[in-house]
């Protein structure tokens, strides 16, 4: 048997930590940190929670100030592939040599019979590196709600909430103001808070307590606008005006994730950052976010999209109605069994002309056979694959050329379909 490497037996032990399941709570995080010194104290960060797009306006905000010349740290969740895709400078991943040597290290100061959990050595992870590899600043993605999030541990220049909708109510609660309330825990004295929410209560939260906490709020919709024409979008903002963007990430629905990221921008430009509307024009067009409406091939075209709950699920369908030109839409659909599996498959099902139901290979992935069962009273065509690489490939021998396969209903989906696609590439961990 091939002897392990320390990353390899690093991650595994990680892994195992998710034995402990989620806990919400700073404490240990802060406790991880203080046997390292306190790195995150006096860092420069952006904090970024809401319930869909967080992940693409970290990914255009990294990009924006990466034109504009800084060392920009990034850390999202979960990832696609690899461990190491979850900690990023300037669009460089880890080295699997320092993510084995800093678990090492944070194993060194776990207290003993009672560990943190997955997410809480990951946040300490990534603060320790961003603050030893001098970031100039790092984009902080929420893993889960925001309040007792263990990423709330830091001071953030910018705060960022992308948009409400219902999301693991076991956690946060089963009203969407109490989700808006979990994720407006990341609020802070003082500090400037931007959001792409729409409901009028939702709004109506996060302006009191803004208020309360002398907090300047901004709002795309009001205090920043954007207009879409054809493929480009005009961004009337804070103080700039930016004509035929184009950003890199394509759907819709990431103009408005496109025009919440120029708000940071400008909001940074003002607190000192020397960012141009160059920067931004041109940062927006660069941005890449693998597995967020990434088209992998075409003839037939072959569109990987990670939206796993129904709002995201929503708008995708309506990004592929309003930006592609197809003959038929072949569906190829795995999602978690914890979601809102009927409303997920009814935001998409309907589009598609063929639909084939299968699982990645996760603990936590529905049974194909429940995904078929759910979507019968939608009436249309389909058959269900055990398995995602013979969904895959059934997919690719039914399409045309003039086809379009779409793979969505989970980052996991995704994630693996990646690796059929492009082993090299998208090698997994345990390849290496």
């Amino acid at each position: 048997m091939k002897k392990m490497t320390p990353y390899q037996e690093g991650i595994e032990y990680l892994y195992s930590l998710q034995k402990y399941g989620i806990k919400f709570g700073l404490s240990k995080t802060t406790n991880l940190l203080r046997a390292f010194g306190n790195p995150h104290i006096g860092q420069n960060y952006i904090h970024i929670a809401g319930t869909n797009g967080k992940g693409s306006v970290a990914a255009f905000v990294a990009s924006i100030l990466k034109q504009a010349g800084l060392k920009v740290g990034l850390y999202s969740s979960p990832h696609l592939v690899r461990f190491t895709e979850r900690f990023k400078i300037n669009d460089k991943e880890i080295t699997r040599e320092k993510a084995a040597g800093l678990i090492e290290e944070l194993r060194g100061v776990f207290a003993p019979g009672e560990p943190p959990t997955f997410f809480e050595t990951t946040t300490a992870m990534a603060l320790a590196y961003f603050a030893r590899e001098k970031t100039d600043i790092a984009i902080i993605e929420v893993g889960m709600g925001g309040r007792l999030d263990a990423t709330n541990v830091i001071t953030p220049m910018v705060c960022v909430i992308t948009n409400i909708s219902m999301e693991h109510e076991f956690f946060l609660g089963s009203r969407l103001l109490d989700i808006a309330a979990e994720k407006a825990g990341i609020i802070k004295e003082g500090i400037d808070m931007i959001t792409g929410a729409t409901q009028p209560p939702v709004v109506n939260l996060f302006e009191s307590l803004c208020k309360e906490k002398v907090s300047p709020l901004w709002r795309v919709g009001k205090d920043v606008r954007y207009k879409t024409t054809g493929p480009v979008f005009n961004y009337y903002g804070l103080k700039q005006r930016l004509y035929g963007l184009d950003p890199g990430i394509k759907g819709s629905y990431q103009v408005r994730n496109g025009a919440l990221a120029l708000a940071v921008a400008e909001r940074l430009e003002e607190k000192g950052f020397d960012i141009s509307p160059a920067h931004m024009r041109k940062g927006l067009k660069k941005t890449i976010w693998d597995g967020r409406m990434q088209i992998f091939s075409v003839n037939p075209t072959i569109l990987l999209d990670g939206s796993h709950n129904p709002a995201a699920v929503r708008a995708l369908a309506n990004a592929i109605k309003t930006g592609f030109k197809y003959r038929r839409l072949i569906l190829v659909i795995g999602i978690m069994e914890d979601k809102k599996i009927a409303r997920m498959l009814k935001g998409i099902v309907p589009l598609s002309d063929y639909a084939i139901y299968t699982r990645p290979v996760y603990s936590r992935a529905a049974n194909p056979e429940t995904l078929m069962a759910a979507a019968a009273p939608l009436g249309k065509p389909g058959r269900v694959e055990p398995f995602l690489n013979g969904a895959l490939n059934k997919a690719r021998e039914m399409a045309d050329p003039e086809d379009l396969i779409v793979v969505c209903g989970s980052l996991f989906t995704v994630g693996e379909a990646m690796t059929y696609f492009d082993p090299e590439t998208y090698r997994p961990d345990n390849t290496y």
